[in-house]
């Protein structure tokens, strides 16, 4: 499967009638994981690229180079279409046209660019929106960037939280109009929000960082909402289980004791051994 094949294949999820979780996913053992239990779709998220990457919190210190270099790493071990969170695009509008050319490359199937204005600004202490026009302006750009067409450029907003309601109606059509993909809104909390942002656009909705009202999913399938993000549990957990392990080893555990050690046949598997096995035999002789 190309990078265009696996564009298409997230294309059809936005354009069904179903609304699905995604897999969390920050390297290319976690993407396979993901691939092997059957997800349909991947997303990297920008705060778990920061701590990934840098050991760091979200706080736009890592860099679009940075982070394009994980993504390509996800996207070659896997088949699992990826979507990926772009940030502000890491700059202005042109920023943003660097930005989709680099992430296309690096094979994601959709990329979101958001209208915060970001990074956060001296003596600010609360996130801001750019303006309505600059938002527009980074959309314009991003769609005038990409390549392939089948690529999805999502508008992501959290003008809901951060503005109201009506601030964020206004947005999303202004999003939809220019032509993006979809839209991925952050900080919506109850069914009054949805609803509002659902009856705003025809384009699919994203959703990231929802309420508890929000977890019913045929409930979002029929609002439009296409992919709920349910968070970032597996790269925490992934933290927790290394911590445990080394603390248990440091504190005398002995190694067959570590209850919190993968299987031989899971590294097996998820190391792809079997392919390598038998492309040393075809190619070197083995």
């Amino acid at each position: 499967m190309d990078w265009t094949d696996r564009r298409r294949h997230f294309r059809s999820v936005l354009a069904g009638d179903r609304c699905l979780h995604p897999a969390s996913v920050f390297d290319p053992i976690s993407a396979r994981i993901a691939e092997d239990l059957g997800f349909e779709i991947g997303v990297l998220a920008g705060s778990i690229a920061s701590f990934v990457v840098l050991g760091a919190p979200d706080l736009v210190v890592l860099t679009l180079t940075e982070f394009a270099q994980q993504v390509l790493r996800i996207s070659r071990a896997s088949k699992l279409p990826l979507m990926v969170d772009a940030d502000h695009g890491y700059g202005n509008a042109l920023s943003v046209m660097r930005t989709v050319q680099e992430l296309e490359t690096a094979g994601v199937s959709a990329l979101t660019i958001e209208d915060t204005a970001l990074p956060t600004a001296y003596g600010r202490g609360v996130a801001d929106l750019v303006s309505l026009e600059e938002g527009v302006g980074k959309m314009r750009a991003a769609l005038k960037a990409r390549e392939d067409k089948e690529l999805m450029i999502l508008g992501r907003t959290s003008a809901v939280a951060i503005a109201g309601t009506e601030e964020a109606v206004k947005r999303v059509r202004a999003y939809e109009q220019v032509g993006v993909d979809g839209i991925f809104l952050v900080g919506v909390k109850t069914r009054a929000e949805l609803d509002a942002m659902a009856g705003a656009v025809r384009v699919p909705l994203i959703l990231g960082g929802a309420g508890d009202e929000l977890i019913d999913l045929p409930y979002l399938a029929e609002r439009g909402v296409r992919i709920a993000l349910q968070g970032h549990q597996p790269f925490v957990a992934a933290v927790r289980a290394v911590h445990e392990t080394m603390k248990a080893l440091r504190e005398g555990a002995s190694p067959s004791a570590v209850a919190a050690a993968g299987s031989s046949d899971l590294m097996r598997r998820v190391t792809r051994e079997a392919d390598y096995n038998d492309w040393s035999k075809r190619f070197l002789g083995a």
